[in-house]
C-alpha cells in the first residue's frame, strides 16, 4: 500500500508539472503566481514545470533512495513555506492546502 501511495505521489508531481508547463496561465489559481510576460510564463514552465516534471519522474524510473530524495524535496518546500506563512503573513487558504500536501506527500514518500 506505502508503494502505491509513492507512486501516487511522484504521479500528483508530474501532473502538478504538467499542468504548469503546458497551462502556465492557470497556475495562479493554485499558486498565487502571476504569468507576466514571457520571462514569466517561461519560469512557470520551467521551474514549475519542467522541474516538477524531473522530480516526479525520476523516483518512477530509479525507485529506491529517489522516492526519499523527492519527499525532502517536499519537506523543505514545507517548511520554508511554515515560515512564509508567518513571516509574509500569507495565511491564505491556499497556502494552509499546499503546506498538508508538501508534509503529506513528504512523509509518505521517506517512509
Amino acid at each position: 500500500m506505502l508503494k502505491i501511495l509513492k507512486i501516487i505521489a511522484a504521479v500528483l508531481t508530474i501532473a502538478t508539472g504538467a499542468l504548469s508547463l503546458f497551462s502556465p496561465k492557470s497556475v495562479p489559481g493554485f499558486t498565487g503566481l502571476q504569468p507576466v510576460g514571457g520571462r514569466g510564463i517561461s519560469e512557470i514552465r520551467s521551474i514549475l514545470g519542467g522541474l516538477f516534471i524531473a522530480l516526479g519522474i525520476v523516483p518512477l524510473v530509479l525507485g529506491g533512495a529517489t522516492y526519499d530524495m523527492l519527499g525532502w524535496a517536499y519537506l523543505g518546500i514545507g517548511a520554508v513555506r511554515l515560515v512564509s506563512i508567518f513571516i509574509d503573513k500569507a495565511s491564505e487558504r491556499s497556502n494552509w492546502i499546499s503546506l498538508l500536501v508538501e508534509v503529506v506527500f513528504g512523509v509518505i514518500l521517506i517512509w
